[in-house]
């Protein structure tokens, strides 16, 4: 049940909003050149590795080492507008739409910033990873990464089709009143 919501409204986003990707597409385009989507590989469901889809947000301007400068100084103006609004995410739709996502669950975490390797925080690639979830709804108190820990546990452990729609919902309610 849970698979064939995830299919069906990511599908449904991918076709309504595809004018929308088109202009954000373009926009990036002139902004950051080609491509403008940027991939990185995840851990997903059983610690499967996957490539998650955004729309580009930085440059890739450098210091005098070569080294890549801050997130915070590669970010551009565009860049700060759709990730103000979480536009960036949307490509994240068709990784529902294939499988490697679902629309709520943990947000994928890379393998290096997960604090240890042990069995208790693989717990989180038990289920697949989501584009929302009970720990991001929560974000705006500044959680520490054990306390989202335990809130993507909580969910793990209590998941239902009626949880979900309650976190899709808190989470269109707190993206427009933008928090």
């Amino acid at each position: 049940m849970k698979r064939m919501m995830d299919i069906m409204i990511s599908f449904l986003m991918l076709t309504v909003l595809s004018p929308i990707y088109l202009l954000i597409g373009i926009l990036v385009f002139f902004d950051l050149g080609w491509p403008v989507i940027y991939k990185q590989r995840y851990p997903g469901l059983n610690q499967k590795l996957f490539t998650l889809y955004r729309f580009k947000t930085m440059n890739e301007s450098r210091d005098k080492q070569g080294n890549l400068l801050s997130p915070e100084q590669r970010l551009t103006k565009l860049g700060r507008f759709l990730k103000s609004y979480h536009l960036q995410h949307l490509p994240e739709f068709y990784n529902v739409l294939i499988g490697d996502m679902s629309l709520v669950g943990p947000r994928p975490v890379l393998i290096r910033s997960i604090p240890s390797r042990n069995r208790r925080y693989m717990k989180c690639h038990s289920i697949r990873p989501g584009m929302t979830g009970w720990s991001q709804i929560h974000s705006q108190q500044n959680l520490t990464w054990e306390e989202k820990f335990i809130l993507d546990v909580y969910y793990i452990e209590h998941q239902s089709i009626w949880f979900d729609i309650k976190i899709i919902c808190k989470s269109l309610i707190l993206l427009l009143i933008r928090q």
